[in-house]
């Protein structure tokens, strides 16, 4: 009985503690994330423009290409994933594989073509920064690598890293924001091909409502489109934030919005895409 009675009293204060360290962890991560964010500027992540801030956040997307023979691809999914926290200034960002969807009547029963693309992760640390109330901008540094997990012609013919510098930089309700980076398999390289990306994107605040517009250039070097440039102008909107508790200190909300690709270079891979997005920011 004494025997049962000791285990007992292990087991409860074995649970105690492991609560309490828990609870601890989850403490320090809130406080960590706070602080990080009331460094740098309240931009909102733009529709499709890699963010000079980091960002703590749940964003399902969907988008849809349209060619200009009318054929359609839906991405479900599109870029959506889990952006944490987890370290003072660092971004991860698990990029869940979405699903592709194929609608083009060119090409017959393209069903069969339908699947998942690649899984993906991003590191980001954002070293300087400085919110509104002082100098209001920002500046990161970015590493993706994809995986070729995807079905069919669905994702990458090989893994790939992208590196990209991301900066920022706002005056009162307005800011820019603008990503350079490359796309660069780590094999087969004059099949596949390597791309240089410039992401630009103005965004102007009127009360929860953030218009904004995008420029979105690819250049091509080796692979099938070497030497093409790849351009799309970008009109969007977000509309940001709705929080979702009356608790001041509490960063559960949810930001949404659309944007339009329009193809303005001679070369385009598709003529137009409407892009949807959500971010449940926490």
């Amino acid at each position: 009985m004494k025997r049962l009675v000791l285990v007992s009293v292990l087991a409860v204060q074995t649970f105690a503690a492991v609560l309490c360290s828990a609870q601890n962890l989850f403490t320090k991560w809130e406080d960590r994330v706070r602080k990080t964010s009331a460094e740098q500027p309240g931009w909102v992540v733009p529709v499709i423009t890699p963010a000079a801030i980091v960002t703590q956040l749940i964003k399902p997307e969907f988008a849809r290409q349209i060619t200009t023979t009318h054929g359609e691809t839906d991405i479900w999914g599109d870029n959506k994933g889990l952006q944490l926290i987890p370290y003072y200034k660092t971004e991860v960002d698990i990029v869940i594989p979405p699903y592709i969807e194929h609608n083009n009547p060119a090409y017959g029963n393209v069903k069969n073509l339908d699947g998942a693309g690649d899984f993906s992760m991003v590191l980001k640390y954002r070293p300087f920064t400085s919110n509104e109330q002082h100098h209001n901008y920002s500046v990161a540094v970015q590493l993706a690598a994809s995986g070729a997990t995807g079905s069919y012609k669905n994702g990458v013919l090989r893994n790939t890293y992208t590196p990209n510098l991301i900066v920022g930089k706002g005056y009162k309700r307005f800011d820019v924001q603008s990503a350079l980076g490359g796309n660069l398999p780590i094999g087969n390289i004059h099949t596949i091909g390597r791309t240089i990306a410039w992401n630009t994107v103005a965004q102007y605040r009127i009360w929860k409502l953030w218009p904004e517009v995008e420029l979105n250039s690819t250049w091509f070097h080796l692979g099938p489109n070497d030497g093409k440039n790849q351009t799309f102008v970008t009109p969007g909107l977000m509309v940001s934030k709705f929080k979702l508790r009356k608790n001041p200190k509490d960063r559960l909300s949810v930001n949404f919005g659309a944007g339009m690709q329009i193809a303005t270079s001679p070369f385009h891979a598709y003529n137009h895409a409407i892009v949807v997005t959500t971010r449940f920011v926490f």
